[in-house]
């Protein structure tokens, strides 16, 4: 069973809102999920990729 996320809720539905906006402005999407990570303080690239799927 997953455990549950320690980021609010509307963390992460901006979160990917801020990968869909900024995702055409990078080479790929690492990129983006990088900026956004290092924007919002999240703890992983891989906890955004998850929210993202």
């Amino acid at each position: 069973m997953a455990r549950p996320s320690r980021h609010p809720l509307e963390l992460r539905r901006r979160a990917v809102r801020m990968v869909a906006e900024v995702r055409d402005d990078h080479p790929n999407e690492t990129a983006a999920l990088q900026t956004v990570t290092d924007k919002l303080g999240i703890s992983s690239r891989e906890t955004l990729r998850n929210w993202v799927k």
